[in-house]
């Protein structure tokens, strides 16, 4: 049972990352080689907040909140002049962005690394049917749980979550009927880099922080979106979940051969369904 529940708090931080990617995918057609910096610029924000206030609750409210602003004014500054050429303009702005991020990070806080505590309302482990867990991977299983819960709602059930649809599949025709197109892509990548800041400050007490950390683990959340279906949110969670149980039970029985399973469940997929496992349709200009 122990090790279900590690599968679901890596599949929960690795969609919670892939969330935020999916929705610049599906909004934008932009494939963001950067969010993976975001996220460990979310990681170190998050402990800066936690060394100024010895807050970790408050680091995980306010950490997304100003990475997602700098999302949102990146979008804005650099990104929303690029629409309309080659993508290949926009794979290498998100680039760049990875560089201007580490030497950021370089530059305020150093190579060595960083630890994060998780707070201590969340210390200890509990016995879980029979097996020993830790509160704070509980915590993750359950927040991750809500906030999967509270996007979906959002993106199905709501007024703006219709118009963000609608965007994505006609752009076009919801400009003409008055919507601000551009304001809606604004928010849509700031939502999407507050996202990778959150699994970035989540992660934070599991994972030392350190130059790099993004490479590890965008490799995963690229993944979980090719294995789900590139811009879908179900499939995010299906892909995630798949990918946090292979890497559980791979650590446990088959340490030496992680990556080999996750490759091969990634082309397995693409055997299958190449579209993967949640099809979307094309989106159009």
């Amino acid at each position: 049972m122990s090790l279900v529940l590690i599968g679901l708090s890596i599949g929960t931080l690795l969609f919670l990352l892939a969330a935020g990617l999916t929705l610049v995918f599906g909004m934008l057609g932009v494939i963001n080689f950067a969010h993976g910096a975001l996220y460990m610029l979310g990681a170190y924000t998050g402990f800066q907040l936690v060394a100024w206030t010895g807050s970790f609750w408050l680091a995980l409210l306010c950490a997304p909140l100003v990475v997602g602003v700098f999302g949102a004014l990146l979008e804005r500054a650099t990104l929303r002049p690029l629409y309309e050429r080659p993508p290949a303009y926009q794979l290498l702005l998100t680039f760049g962005y990875i560089l201007v991020i580490e030497e950021f990070i370089r530059l305020v806080w150093g190579v060595n690394f960083k630890a994060m505590n998780a707070p201590p309302q969340l210390a200890g482990t509990v016995e879980f049917f029979g097996s020993t867990v830790t509160n704070y991977r509980l915590f993750i299983v359950g927040f991750g749980a809500l906030v999967s819960i509270l996007l979906f709602l959002v993106i199905e059930k709501t007024r703006v979550g219709m118009v963000v649809r609608a965007a994505s599949a006609n752009s076009a025709m919801v400009s003409c009927l008055g919507i601000d197109v551009p304001k809606v892509r604004t928010a849509v990548f700031g939502v999407g880099t507050a996202l990778a800041a959150l699994s970035g400050v989540i992660a934070g007490p599991l994972l030392p922080l350190k130059l790099g950390m993004s490479f590890s683990i965008i490799i995963d959340c690229f993944i979980v979106i090719v294995i789900g279906g590139l811009g879908n949110i179900r499939g995010a969670i299906l892909g995630a979940m798949l990918i946090g149980m292979t890497r559980a039970f791979g650590q446990q029985y088959a340490a030496d051969w992680i990556n080999l399973l996750t490759y091969a469940l990634l082309i397995l997929t693409l055997m299958v369904r190449p579209e993967g496992l949640f099809n979307r349709k094309g989106r159009q200009a």
